[in-house]
């Protein structure tokens, strides 16, 4: 008997896991898991900057920066998506509506896979003035245009891939969905050196081999979504319409959170490409450490979405709030000793990227100062996250954007003005404690709101 038709019979286990046992054993598992996937991605798109780096141009490093600052607006819509995805998926399997999970995981896939190709069209279709806007120019421009041309089409396989991955979230398969992500990753670390040096490609290379493994990530995520769990049901053309409702009055809200990020990162890349291409390259290599080292913390904010979930649907709030709680603890706990690590790795990184001087400082600076402001960071990550969850998408939109402007183009300009490239970092971090903080706070507001919701209707 195959897994897809023993599935069925196992069904009653795996609906409402997160309604019970440890909630700190649920986190962490389901972060763990995440995060090995999740940190395997991004240590590939560092390693891909690594190999750049070793071609021995600024230029190449610059533009592959730029190219990524461009790639996290896709990256980051794809997530929105994911985000509406597990909600509602884990919210039925939460109430024991299996099949209600298996259509919502088919259309709303299929539509986060479309929401993709969109996404990959309208940056296409701007991207030589969004670069210029962003500050590239001569070769840096070339190389970025070139790479994002072959990169971005392949977005519609990250997006799918992304999105069969929330539903083993859903389900509460942390180690398949640990295999998604770390399938990708694996894959493109062969295939990079071999496109880059083996075959001489450069960083037409890297970007060739980022397709590649967007392939593989989408692949693996098929077999455990629908040969392992069959939970993914073929919809209709008009169940697809029928559920698009429903998926973006979350995972709208979630896109535009998320976005807000990479419009803050395009913000400062901005604001560095004045100072030359070594500021430009060590906001590249920052940009890509941070991921990697703080790999738990993005997979965390992930994994609290159907915990949280599932317990909303099963109205437990003593949990939900637990979930909540013990989330940000484990979250500050991994930053702490995230930050320690970088500290006393500053050298060796700067070392290994061939970085000049000037982008070493920058690098050396973010390790041993920085890196601490990123435990607000991960604070907003988990409030957004229990927002998205718990009916107030809203807010998650609002805090995340208001980090991206208020808390960040005001603080970056003035640091700027006083301290220069560093004082721009400075202020970046100074707005991510403020909203860190507020965020946090309108969390467990809301938690309080539905608790005092539900035993009004008990009266």
């Amino acid at each position: 008997m195959n897994d897809a038709i023993a599935q069925p019979a196992k069904a009653k286990e795996e609906v409402g896991k997160f309604t019970k046992g440890s909630i700190k054993r649920h986190v962490l598992v389901m972060s763990a898991s995440g995060a090995v996937g999740l940190i395997s991605i991004f240590a590939v798109d560092l390693l891909s900057l690594l190999y750049i780096s070793w071609l021995g141009n600024v230029n190449f490093t610059a533009g592959v920066g730029y190219a990524t600052a461009v790639m996290f607006f896709a990256t980051s819509a794809n997530v929105g998506m994911m985000i509406g995805l597990s909600a509602l998926v884990s919210r039925a399997l939460g109430a024991r509506e299996r099949e209600r999970a298996r259509r919502l995981s088919g259309t709303t896939s299929i539509l986060s896979a479309l929401a993709a190709l969109a996404m990959s069209v309208l940056i296409m279709l701007t991207l030589n003035p969004l670069l210029t806007l962003m500050g590239a120019t001569g070769d840096t421009h070339e190389v970025a245009y070139r790479f994002l041309m072959i990169a971005m089409p392949s977005n519609v396989f990250l997006g799918y891939g992304m999105a069969l991955s929330g539903v083993l979230r859903s389900v509460g398969d942390a180690k398949r969905s640990m295999y998604v992500t770390l399938s990708g990753g694996i894959a493109s670390a062969f295939i990079d050196p071999i496109l880059i040096f083996g075959l001489g490609l450069g960083t037409d290379g890297a970007a060739i081999a980022t397709v590649l493994s967007r392939l593989v990530f989408c692949a693996v995520g098929l077999y455990g979504a629908v040969r392992v769990h069959d939970l993914v049901k073929r919809p209709t053309a008009l169940q697809v319409v029928e559920d698009f409702m429903p998926l973006f009055a979350i995972a709208l809200p979630a896109v535009l959170t998320n976005l807000a990020a990479p419009v803050a990162g395009a913000f400062m890349t901005a604001v560095l490409a004045p100072f030359g291409d070594e500021a430009v390259a060590a906001n590249a290599i920052i940009t890509r450490l941070i991921p990697v080292a703080f790999g738990s913390i993005f997979a965390l904010s992930g994994a609290v979405g159907p915990i949280i979930g599932q317990n909303l649907g099963a109205r437990n709030i003593a949990r939900v709030r637990g979930t909540l709680v013990d989330s940000l603890v484990i979250s500050a706990l991994a930053v702490v000793f995230a930050w320690v690590v970088l500290a006393l790795t500053r050298d060796w990184i700067s070392f290994i990227f061939h970085a000049t001087p000037g982008t070493a400082d920058l690098v050396s600076f973010f390790c041993v100062v920085l890196a601490g402001t990123w435990i607000f960071h991960a604070a907003l990550f988990v409030a957004n996250a229990s927002f998205n969850n718990l009916g107030a998408p809203a807010l998650a939109t609002a805090f995340n954007w208001g980090k991206s402007t208020i808390g960040t183009i005001p603080f970056a300009l003035v640091g700027v003005q006083l301290w220069g490239v560093k004082g721009a970092l400075i202020g970046q971090g100074v707005g991510a404690v403020l909203f860190g903080v507020a965020g946090v706070y309108a969390a467990f507001r809301v938690v309080a709101r539905i608790e005092r919701r539900w035993n009004s209707e008990k009266i």
